[in-house]
């Protein structure tokens, strides 16, 4: 199938509606019918702001998060209203993708 992956890049700490806002998006997606996620944590990387952020042995707050999903234009677009509806601030990567399933079951 044709359609588009979609990748939300975050930190830990960031929140909306009381849930780390990957978290938040994944619920969201799942809430929507879209038929999955992946959400990352990453060890290390910087934003637009150039300041490194990394998880700590003490402290994940400032831990990178990508949420990663393969999905429809429908389900795309759908998912990328929701978010602007919410009024959610987040950088995001949509790029034409062809997926699938291999194998049976």
């Amino acid at each position: 199938m044709q359609g588009y992956q979609l990748s939300f890049f975050t930190q830990q700490d960031h929140r909306h509606h009381g849930l780390p806002l990957g978290e938040w998006i994944m619920q969201e997606a799942r809430r929507l019918g879209i038929r999955g996620a992946t959400l990352f944590a990453a060890s290390e990387g910087f934003g637009n702001d150039r300041r490194i952020h990394a998880a700590r042995f003490f402290d994940l707050a400032d831990q990178p998060v990508e949420v990663t999903l393969a999905l429809s234009a429908q389900e795309a677009d759908l998912l990328l209203q929701r978010l602007r509806e919410e009024g959610v601030k987040v950088f995001y990567m949509k790029t034409p993708v062809e997926y699938g399933m291999l194998g049976e079951g």
